[in-house]
């Protein structure tokens, strides 16, 4: 669905209902198109995990990141 930026601002309930149903609301100003609408998606966080990736991936010294980390910040914070 398409809609003017006046039509925004005069029939915002209009326009957030249409997006409540699921449909995608592409918001125009003097005929481009400059914001979407879209549903609300809740992001659903991973779980936080510690691991080194990369060259560090399989390095002894760094099998417990924080313990790793906190040695290397000792001192200096």
């Amino acid at each position: 669905m398409r809609a003017t930026a006046k039509e925004l601002r005069f029939k915002s309930k209009e326009l957030i209902d249409s997006v409540k149903r699921g449909e995608e609301v592409v918001i125009t100003f003097r005929g481009k198109p400059c914001a979407k609408l879209v549903p609300y998606q809740e992001i659903k966080r991973q779980t936080e995990t510690t691991e080194l990736f990369g060259m560090w991936k399989d390095n002894e010294m760094a099998t417990n990141v924080d313990a790793y980390v906190r040695g290397l910040r000792k001192g200096g914070f």
